[in-house]
């Protein structure tokens, strides 16, 4: 992500005019996260106050997107993920700060089911294709409101959580309906820090996203 954003800079010219293999191969990031949140309405910062549960789609949010299947002799498929960092990063500090954390997507997967374990998330829900009954079990089981719940999403299935809960987080590359449907809608793109940018904006509507630096570095 570092020579990413380095790339970009040090071209000297504006990255959509920069050579077809340059942008193909090495995508522009701007950096990702938030720098502040001066620009911020104060409508969004009240509603990211309030969030106590932070939920979120897994393919095209947690990752990029992409679905590698690897054949194997028997004639099956290993299927493999991957996931950033910096969201892993992103998910302990939410964590460390007090935020519940959970995901509901529509895929049964192994390495899914291992990554939110690492991250220690407490709500997790696999195989749902219509991911309504899956939340609502989650809000009773959490004892929250729609308005204390974050979702983070990037496609159709998305929406009808996204049009409940009090904040509604769209990843860059999210479909434009999506969008549409978002309170906000993060700079980094999915699986490059999307989910970390929106832990951040949560972290910082509240005020302690410094004190959880510290205890980051600690």
């Amino acid at each position: 992500m570092l020579l990413k954003g380095f790339v970009g800079r040090r071209l000297g010219l504006g990255w959509l005019n920069a050579p077809t293999w340059l942008r193909l191969t090495v995508p522009y990031f701007d950096g990702g996260t938030l720098a502040s949140l001066d620009k911020i309405s104060a409508a969004l910062k009240k509603r990211a106050a309030q969030i106590d549960l932070l939920l979120m789609d897994v393919d095209g949010t947690m990752t990029d997107g992409g679905v590698i299947l690897l054949s194997q002799p028997d004639g099956s498929a290993l299927e493999i993920k991957k996931f950033d960092a910096h969201d892993g990063q992103g998910l302990t500090l939410a964590r460390t700060a007090g935020l519940r954390t959970g995901c509901i997507t529509g895929r049964e997967s192994g390495a899914l089911l291992r990554r939110a374990k690492e991250m220690k998330m407490e709500f997790i829900y696999m195989k749902q294709a219509l991911k309504m009954p899956a939340y609502e079990e989650i809000l009773a089981k959490a004892g929250v409101v729609d308005s204390a719940v974050a979702y983070v999403g990037d496609d159709l299935p998305d929406i009808p959580l996204m049009r409940r809960v009090g904040l509604a987080v769209a990843v860059g590359d999210a479909v434009p309906e999506v969008k549409k449907a978002a309170h906000y809608t993060t700079k980094a793109l999915a699986g490059h820090g999307a989910v970390r940018e929106a832990v951040e904006l949560i972290l910082k509507s509240k005020g302690v996203w410094e004190a959880n630096i510290e205890k980051a570095r600690a």
